[in-house]
């Protein structure tokens, strides 16, 4: 059974090893080298100062997976939009984590009376795409060649859901 709490500094070695692994495998996200655990400690640290949670998924004492809401854009006029990030580990997708992860995010931003999420996925992640469309995501733009990773650019769906 899959349960979902915030996450701690503990927790930090066992994320980094699920978001180097889509580091270096995917491109869902457009980095191209491994972080370090320092990283991880500062980009905790960063979410929790600007009252953003973290959440982790656990099956059976075991983290499978990790997700966070955090800054859009950094203009006072954005303060009321964030965007998501769901991080699944390999060997355990396809089984919901995401999905619980997604609606811990969308119920946390609800909570903090923010009006929009979005999501910035690779256009190719029809996985993680249909997963936020199920979960009440519109798909708002396709952007062209935006990024580049692995010898070829990369497009861009940005999807959008707004809390009432």
């Amino acid at each position: 059974m899959i349960t979902i709490r915030l996450a701690t500094e503990s927790d930090l070695p066992a994320m980094l090893a699920i978001y180097n692994d889509i580091i270096v495998n995917t491109t869902a996200v457009w980095d191209y080298e491994p972080h370090t655990l320092e990283m991880r400690r500062q980009w905790l640290a960063t979410k929790q100062e600007q009252g953003f949670p973290v959440f982790v998924a656990l099956d059976n004492h075991k983290l499978v997976g990790f997700a966070s809401i955090g800054t859009f854009r950094a203009w006072i006029g954005y303060r009321f939009t964030v965007e998501n990030s769901v991080y699944v580990d390999r060997f355990c997708r396809g089984k919901g984590t995401g999905k619980l992860l997604l609606q811990k995010t969308i119920d946390a931003a609800r909570e903090l009376n923010l009006h929009s999420i979005i999501a910035g996925i690779d256009a190719d992640n029809e996985i993680s795409i249909e997963m936020h469309k199920k979960l009440g995501f519109k798909e708002a733009a396709h952007l062209k060649e935006v990024g580049y990773k692995f010898d070829r650019w990369l497009d861009l769906k940005l999807l959008e859901f707004i809390i009432v």
